[in-house]
């Protein structure tokens, strides 16, 4: 399978965060040398937001982060794919999963779920290569190598991504994100890490996943340990920021989306502090 062609490193937000960036905005982003915008959240199928991030740059991918399963129909979701495709060719990488038990009514079964979601994908011409599905444990994972161009894990660890490169093998594309917070008080990155992390401590597929790790009971209760903070949100000097974020790529990852906790009006100097550190510049 060929791998999609992504730069090393990306940057990952929630789709509301790349509503207010402005054409000038991304434009630098792309010009840092970011090779990718992961735009989270569970955008409708009509995935219109997503042409105007494209026609502001010029070689900027963007892949979703994540079209959800029980929300997006397939149909209107793969007519959105030919059509972004056709204006913006090669650029769009889709990226799909089943979201959470918790807050899907109809969640269940979530292999099936996928299965049938790429099934569909496959009918109306979405090809294999050009899009990802999330994936945290190992049958998902399985799939993702299977039935599309690799995985797209969520606050995980190095340790996750090793145990990742393993289940999907060598040629599948493997991209985890991971959570950054610009300063060196530990103490002011982890209140910021908290406030992030503190929906996914209601969430079984996350705490399951911590579990898998290594985690317990105590490190999971709110509001997370510091343990937990510390390993999925980097904080530090940019060079020790990049540095944890290198552990991914030393564990097999192709390319890792950062998600800099911060405003928009912020983020792109963030970004730029990072692009050298990142080996970008």
């Amino acid at each position: 399978m060929t791998k999609p062609d992504m730069g090393r490193y990306g940057v990952m937000g929630l789709y509301t965060q790349f509503a207010q960036l402005s054409p000038a905005q991304l434009r630098e982003i792309e010009a840092l040398g970011y090779g990718a915008i992961w735009a989270g959240g569970s955008p409708p199928a009509a995935l219109e937001w997503i042409d105007p991030i494209l026609g502001a740059t010029e070689k900027l991918q963007l892949a979703t982060a994540i079209v959800n399963v029980w929300s997006a129909e397939p149909g209107p979701v793969s007519e959105s794919f030919h059509r972004i495709e056709a204006a913006y060719p090669g650029r769009f990488l889709l990226g799909i999963g089943v979201g959470h038990p918790e807050a899907d009514s109809e969640y269940k079964k979530p292999l099936v779920a996928l299965n049938d979601y790429l099934d569909k994908l496959d009918e109306y011409g979405v090809p294999k290569n050009r899009r990802v599905v999330a994936a945290l444990g190992p049958k998902v994972l399985e799939l993702s190598a299977h039935r599309s161009a690799g995985a797209h894990p969520y606050l995980t660890t190095p340790e996750h991504t090793a145990t990742a490169r393993e289940v999907i093998g060598a040629d599948a594309f493997l991209a985890p994100e991971h959570k950054a917070v610009l300063t060196t008080d530990p103490e002011r990155a982890r209140a910021v890490g908290r406030k992030a992390l503190e929906i996914y401590l209601d969430l079984q597929n996350y705490l399951n996943n911590w579990r898998r790790l290594g985690f317990d009971d105590q490190d999971l209760a709110k509001p997370g340990s510091d343990r937990l903070v510390d390993a999925v949100v980097a904080y530090g000097t940019p060079v020790e920021i990049a540095a944890r974020l290198a552990q991914h790529i030393d564990a097999g990852a192709d390319h890792v989306p950062v998600q800099v906790l911060t405003g928009p009006d912020k983020l792109v100097p963030a970004l730029a502090d990072l692009a050298g550190p990142l080996g970008l510049q």
